[in-house]
């Protein structure tokens, strides 16, 4: 039995120095980077946020372990899209394996959690001044030349030169804009990528079941007729969870043949799903 909520909260505490009092706390990412960080001393915590408030920020930290999972070929897939939501029982799960992983590779010795986290976020924020430097020598010359050459600037130039400048700034402000937004769009790409890899993980693994009771259902109606057998009662109730739908749940008018297909059983030849494990390596080599 995996530990309480309580107990991966105070070990997630006393880890990484947080004041974590819940464990969907966690949902965010950034706690499971730096577990990560503790056992292999690589993940790039300055791409981490711990301060993080919306859930494409969240994607970002996701990206930062999916990629410290592919470096180091830990095969777990992660469920991104549940853990984002920071529900308590997806969470917890996740924790309940993560432990025992860090117990069993923690290289031992202390970890400075705050010292990598500050390392982390300073490298950051000079990778982002640095970004302004350039700019910044690049105007110093022209308005030292324009002092020199020019002693006495009329007001129309003056004019000339305040608009041009607010322009300047309003394209830079844009450009940056669709930057963010572009990004954003990508982070949400691999996401959804991410989702249907794992909704054809697990159908492939509901297709093979279904293939299995069939198989054992026509055998023992072949061997023993069709009876009251207690293995036929107990494969028609596997049947019937197979097959199960929401209440309330209504075939669309523009795919009723699919849909009553999936309804009725697994579509055979109409979803052509590669076996459990294709889709597990599909995967792990995506880079969240």
């Amino acid at each position: 039995m995996g530990e309480s909520r309580m107990e991966l909260v105070a070990w997630l505490n006393d880890l990484l120095q947080l004041n974590y009092r819940k464990v969907e706390q966690a949902g965010t990412g950034a706690a499971y980077c730096q577990v990560m960080d503790s056992i292999f001393g690589d993940v790039r915590l300055s791409k981490v946020k711990f301060d993080t408030k919306h859930e494409y920020e969240y994607v970002g930290n996701y990206k930062v372990l999916q990629h410290t999972f592919d470096k180091h070929k830990i095969d777990k897939i992660i469920p991104v899209e549940r853990l984002m939501k920071c529900k308590l029982q997806d969470n917890l799960e996740f924790m309940q394996w993560l432990k025992p992983f860090w117990e069993q590779n923690y290289p031992g010795g202390e970890y400075d959690a705050v010292g990598r986290r500050a390392h982390g976020a300073a490298k950051a924020r000079a990778v982002r001044s640095g970004a302004a430097v350039p700019s910044a020598v690049r105007k110093t010359p022209g308005s030292t030349s324009a002092r020199t050459n020019s002693r006495a600037p009329s007001a129309t130039s003056g004019r000339l030169s305040s608009s041009s400048a607010s322009a300047s700034a309003m394209d830079n402000h844009s450009a940056s804009m669709v930057i963010d937004l572009q990004k954003q769009v990508s982070e949400l790409k691999l996401t959804v990528d991410g989702l249907e890899k794992e909704r054809d993980f697990y159908f492939g693994k509901l297709r093979d079941i279904e293939i299995l009771v069939q198989e054992q259902l026509d055998a023992v109606e072949q061997e023993h007729g069709n009876t009251d057998a207690p293995e036929i009662n107990v494969l028609k109730e596997i049947q019937t969870v197979l097959y199960s739908t929401e209440d309330g749940f209504e075939v669309p008018p523009e795919d009723d043949d699919v849909a009553a297909a999936q309804v009725g059983g697994m579509v055979d030849h109409h979803h052509a799903v590669p076996a459990a494990g294709a889709h597990q390596q599909d995967f792990d080599d995506e880079t969240f």
